[in-house]
């Protein structure tokens, strides 16, 4: 994280708590645009029947929310929402409801209440789209708190090259007793908690979800055609995607539900027969490298119903 998106974190949790990097995807793929009409609910997520109840939809988070060159692709801002991300099929869903998407890839806790910088475009706060007339809010944040993501996908595969056959990003993020990237969970769980703390001072009559991460490193195994860890940090990397989860999900302790993505999405890692996440290799026609297809997007937006 920055200094400048460290700066913008903190505020966030004294605002909240005192009140109560994304490149253009490929060319050619269609713009949308953030507030639309739903598209045709999807004949794998269920249509709610409590048309109305939710009338003013806003879907706060980042990358994993937008889901980039899931077919079709919003490019005009650099955000590069999918116009068939979880919460358009939720909003398809819910008769009657207008959505309004400001999830942007590349987002952490700081975009929130600070400005966000898509190549050479500024984006305003997430939480700019909440107002009381607000009745429905998920919010999928935190992965790129302290650069997380970043570092499991870039700093620990550049470090295999030292080590192939053992754990040198285990090592460097564990040296002298202290494993850095388990302390930053710890706090990525306050900014979740202040979060949540700020929605509902913004959007008082909201039902707030907060979306968990899913699973993105296998059980066992591995599979370095797709993601090429050191054979030993296959292991620690899946330790830091559990640890997400479980902080997003302690720190939603206060929302009105929680959306496990974790437990639903095992079996279809990266390395699995049949994955909601991509590999290292960008398809622009479903997906980019490190985020999720179409199944996975589908498959939290019944989460979601369902948490409804």
């Amino acid at each position: 994280m920055t200094r400048t998106t460290r700066a913008l974190a903190a505020g966030l949790l004294a605002l909240a708590l005192g009140a109560a990097g994304c490149s253009q995807g490929d060319e050619g793929v269609r713009a949308g645009v953030a507030e639309q009409s739903a598209p045709t609910p999807d004949a794998d997520v269920p249509t709610a029947t409590d048309a109305g109840r939710y009338a003013r939809y806003v879907a706060l988070g980042d990358s994993y929310t937008a889901a980039p060159l899931v077919p079709e692709t919003d490019v005009t801002n650099g955000c590069l929402r999918s116009t068939d991300n979880y919460p358009a099929l939720v909003a398809a869903a819910l008769p009657g409801t207008e959505l309004v998407d400001v999830s942007c890839s590349g987002a952490d806790s700081g975009s929130m209440v600070g400005v966000q910088r898509t190549g050479d475009q500024p984006q305003p706060p997430q939480f700019d789209a909440l107002t009381e007339e607000t009745d429905l809010v998920t919010v999928g944040i935190g992965g790129n708190d302290f650069n997380l993501f970043a570092t499991l996908i870039g700093t620990c595969v550049r470090l295999r090259s030292s080590d192939p056959q053992g754990a040198p990003c285990e090592a460097q993020f564990t040296s002298g007793g202290t494993d850095q990237l388990a302390r930053e969970l710890r706090q990525i769980r306050g900014h979740v908690a202040a979060i949540v703390t700020g929605i509902r001072d913004r959007a008082p009559h909201a039902r707030v979800v907060v979306v968990g991460y899913p699973q993105i490193l296998p059980d066992q195994g591995s599979c370095r055609s797709l993601l090429p860890l050191a054979a030993g940090d296959y292991a620690y990397a899946r330790r830091i995607n559990e640890g997400l989860a479980a902080a997003v999900e302690r720190g939603a302790g206060k929302a009105d539900a929680y959306v496990d993505t974790f437990g639903p999405s095992a079996g279809h890692d990266i390395c699995a027969d049949d994955p909601w996440i991509n590999g290292q290799a960008t398809d622009p026609n479903r997906a980019l490298a490190f985020h999720p297809f179409a199944a996975e997007q589908k498959a939290v937006a019944r989460l979601v119903l369902d948490a409804l």
